[in-house]
């Protein structure tokens, strides 16, 4: 079997097909070298020895070891030079390759080849003395802590302390001795902490670095980043070694990374940063802060010029923005990555729908370049404009979007904070990869150094949070856990605010206004629309959601929760007595109360909605989740005085009430059997409100759902109950025409299993996957908190069953209902009201079997429009 890959000029072996193989890395090295861009030549170990190298006792096979050989020799009859040679080195770097990108959270080690001999000779070749040591420098610091496990901050402390003894601040300040002392230093300290040499050896410096980069695959940040991004476990990660070529050789050298478009934007041209006499490290990892890209025309123009060329071709053949790192060695360009840029959800939006307009993608290409889970990020507020600003600080704008919350400075704690709900800032001088589960938590993210390329912005772009870096206005106070801005202290805990657009920190939470949805937005919910055959409606349980909803794109409200409006604090009151009352007239009474109020709130609703069909759910929760608990007698006498009730009556009608599995007791459609009344004004208050509205020329199409049905006898109860309703109201309105639909919410195993007797009686199914996922696996979703995360760490579920479909469980209940229903009543109408709703991967499920509509929360309306868009194309393609 072939295990490694050249590629180089006309000998490469890869290309960009086979990505699964090689690695998203290794697959466009050579397919860029098979289109003439300057590569330096190298070789990709295929990612399956990953999973050898784990399995085989951290070890590798000959056959593995022979190929590694054979290709580092034509590597070596490229350059003229030798691996490990003490007169003519050649050196290489070793990096990661995953299929897909996981910027910085892997690992890397440059200039391997180098040691106490071969540094003499790299001097002598170059004829600069102070390059040869300084490269050693970094060999040493980076294998160190990559293969060796030394933490970076102990070996960075040798360097500081040369720097404190010369009094310098600049590393470019020290000298060709002082580096020589740094080296032994470092060497030094490597044996003081693991017992053990640094390796003059560089065959064993090249296969531990390659161990070592497989190695963290499985580290704690590359975990949680695949974890955060749903990306397979097993797929592991390629190594690609590559000769290495030097930005650190003098001004007319340098290193940058660049975007073929703005990533936050989407604006096209260059965008990008480089540091001129450095390595590539010095730009991603942020400790520098670099200069804009543009300065390149006039440091280096050629070089600019032929970059310029080189982004638009790379841009045309793989037709997307493409995020390209490169090295400047002598006046010479090489190119050492190129691969399809992270951006914001801004960006990809204007990047495809602009593409499209190029004529370099079509419009389904277009639908199915954006993550549905990233539009979410265009629907939310910006600074209000009108708002008073005390602006303390400004770094350069790498995240669009706005953040307010707690100042904290220690990503962990931000994870353990965020558990309790709570919005945070998480203040850095510059992030890491292990920061990545901080950020992920994080609201906004705020770092002292670094660019727009460096780890923090990238990975904060990825995954939609805001983001200022290099804000160097800023002095954090690490020991205090505070930082000084204008003069003032900022303590973890303060609330400031931060404007990813402009880079601007600001003092407190600051308004904000809704987003202006248009442009390249509205032109792709157009091209959805045209797409898709799923409708989308939404869950709104007031006007105001209803309208936000509908400007969203929804189609009609999927699930209106009834009991959301009696929890209102100016209504509760008035329900609690219909709850509290004893026998007929008194309970008449209290409903009599709650019938104007209901009215109001489906007018409203209905009104927002003309023209589009209206899901209200009957009430569904049971009764003692609207009073105090029994044992707090503060707000037990507090209610008594208010409704003007005996103390020892109310408290033995609460204790009455209470459950103890109220999740499966007196709760959905046995409510309306129990207590036939709350049912019978909550329909009479939906018709009244319909026909009035009717009168007025308004278009209404009410739709009365009955939850929680789990036999056909109490559909055939209720079902008369809801007729015999709107049929007194419709007579009483003197109206000529049946206006309403009736339903079920199928949330019950059972109700899935005799969805054909129940299909018969009903317009509709809707099915509820909250409680469908619940009364499947027997777990609440209050509780399952206890154990969830532990059965996701163990690889027991694969995902969190309630935010993505169980497509091997739940989902094919939805289909067994779905298929007897349908079947018993060809006309049936069959959606989903779950949280299911929203998921992208669960709609493209929904898709498949053939569902009508899907219904979600607001803000993911143009999520699901988008996913159901997706899984159209998908079925068609």
């Amino acid at each position: 079997m072939k295990y490694v890959y050249f590629f180089g000029g006309d000998n490469t072996e890869g290309k960009a097909s086979l990505r699964d193989l090689l690695g998203g890395k290794g697959a466009n090295l050579a397919e860029m070298a098979r289109m003439g861009i300057p590569v330096p030549p190298g070789f990709t170990i295929i990612a399956d020895v990953c999973s050898i190298y784990r399995s085989n006792n951290k070890s590798y096979p000959e056959e593995i070891k022979a190929q590694v050989g054979e290709v580092l020799e034509r590597l070596e009859k490229i350059f003229g030079a030798k691996f490990g040679n003490a007169e003519n080195p050649l050196l290489v770097s070793v990096r990661s390759g995953a299929r897909v990108s996981m910027p910085g959270m892997m690992d890397t080690i440059l200039n391997l080849g180098l040691n106490d001999a071969s540094v003499c000779g790299l001097a002598k070749q170059t004829g600069d003395e102070r390059f040869a040591y300084q490269s050693y420098q970094r060999l040493i610091e980076m294998y160190g802590n990559v293969t060796m496990g030394i933490d970076r901050s102990t070996l960075e402390e040798v360097i500081s302390r040369r720097k404190r003894e010369k009094g310098i601040t600049l590393d470019i300040e020290l000298t060709v001795e002082d580096l020589k002392e740094i080296v032994d230093g470092l060497k030094a300290k490597i044996k003081e902490v693991t017992s053990s040499e640094f390796p003059q050896d560089t065959e064993q410096q090249l296969w531990e670095a390659i161990s070592a980069v497989f190695e963290s695959w499985n580290t704690p940040r590359a975990v949680d980043y695949r974890n955060i991004n749903k990306i397979p476990n097993d797929w592991g990660t390629a190594v690609n070694v590559q000769a290495m070529v030097f930005g650190n050789m003098g001004s007319d050298s340098g290193t940058g990374v660049l975007f073929s478009r703005n990533p936050g934007t989407g604006e096209k041209g260059l965008f990008g940063e480089f540091l001129l006499n450095a390595q590539g490290e010095d730009v991603v990892a942020g400790t520098r802060t670099p200069q804009n890209i543009k300065e390149l025309a006039r440091a280096l123009p050629e070089c600019y010029q032929e970059l310029d060329n080189i982004s638009y071709k790379l841009e045309q053949h793989f037709m997307d923005m493409q995020d390209i790192e490169f090295t400047i060695q002598k006046g010479k360009l090489w190119i050492l990555q190129t691969r399809i840029g992270k951006r914001t959800a801004q960006a990809a939006i204007k990047i495809a729908v602009d593409m499209t307009e190029e004529r370099l993608i079509q419009r389904t290409q277009a639908l199915q370049r954006i993550d549905p889970g990233q539009i979410e990020q265009v629907l939310h507020a910006t600074l209000d404009p009108s708002a008073q600003k005390e602006v303390i600080a400004r770094g350069l704008p790498a995240s669009p979007g706005t953040a307010s919350g707690k100042i904290l400075f220690d990503p962990d704690e931000v994870v353990e904070l965020s558990k309790e709900n709570g919005d945070f800032i998480l203040v850095r001088a510059e992030t890491s990869a292990d920061d990545v589960r901080g950020i992920n938590a994080a609201q906004g993210v705020l770092t002292t150094r670094g660019g727009v390329t460096s780890h923090a912005a990238v990975v904060a772009r990825g995954m939609g949070r805001c983001c200022i870096v290099g804000c160097s206005d800023i002095h954090i106070d690490w020991g205090k856990e505070q930082f000084v801005a204008s003069n003032r202290i900022f303590t973890k805990g303060d609330i400031i605010t931060l404007d990813g657009s402009t880079g601007e920190v600001l003092v407190g939470k600051v308004p904000t206004i809704p987003p202006q949805l248009g442009g390249e937005f509205a032109e792709l919910m157009v091209w959805e629309d045209l797409t898709k055959r799923l409708g989308v409606m939404a869950n709104a349980d007031n006007a105001a959601d209803a309208k936000l909803a509908r400007s969203f794109g929804a189609e009609g409200i999927g699930l209106c929760r009834t009991e959301h409006m009696f929890f209102q604090a100016d209504r509760i009151d008035h329900f609690r007595k219909v709850i509290l009352a004893e026998g007929k007239e008194e309970k008449e009474e209290a409903l009599a109360g709650i019938l104007p109020l209901q009215k109001v709130d489906f007018s409203d609703i209905f009104r927002e909605m003309e023209g589009l069909p209206v899901t209200i759910r009957l009430l569904d929760p049971p009764l003692h989740e609207f009073l105090p608990s029994p044992y707090d007698k503060e707000q037990l006498e507090s209610l008594a005085n208010r409704l003007n009730m005996p103390f020892r009556r109310l408290e033995e009608k609460v204790l009455q009430l209470r459950e103890f599995n109220p999740m499966l007791g007196n709760r959905g459609c046995r409510l309306g059997i129990t207590s036939p009344e709350v049912y019978k004004t909550q329909v009479r208050a939906i018709m009244e409100a319909a026909y009035e509205l009717i009168g007025q020329g308004v278009s209404v199409f009410p739709e009365i759902m009955l939850p929680l049905i789990a036999h056909v006898e109490e559909l055939k109860l209720l079902k008369e109950l809801v007729l015999d309703t709107c049929e007194r109201v419709r007579q009483e309105r003197q109206a000529t025409e049946t206006i309403y639909r009736l339903g079920v919410m199928i949330e019950l195993p059972r109700a899935a299993l005799i969805a054909d007797e129940l299909a018969k009686l009903v317009d509709f199914f809707s099915f509820g996957t909250n409680d469908l996922t619940q009364t499947t696996f027997g777990i609440s979703r209050d509780d399952g908190g206890a154990f969830l995360p532990l059965y996701l760490e163990k690889g027991i579920f694969t995902s969190d069953p309630f935010a993505s479909l169980d497509e091997t469980g739940v989902a094919q209940l939805i289909k067994m209902g779905f298929d007897r229903g349908r079947k018993a009543n060809p006309e049936l109408k069959v959606g989903i009201c779950g949280e299911h709703g929203g998921e992208p991967k669960s709609i493209k499920f929904f898709h498949q079997v053939g569902l009508d509509y899907v219904s979600c929360s607001p803000y993911r309306v143009p999520v699901a429009r988008l996913a159901a868009s997706q899984a159209a194309l998908r079925k068609v393609a």
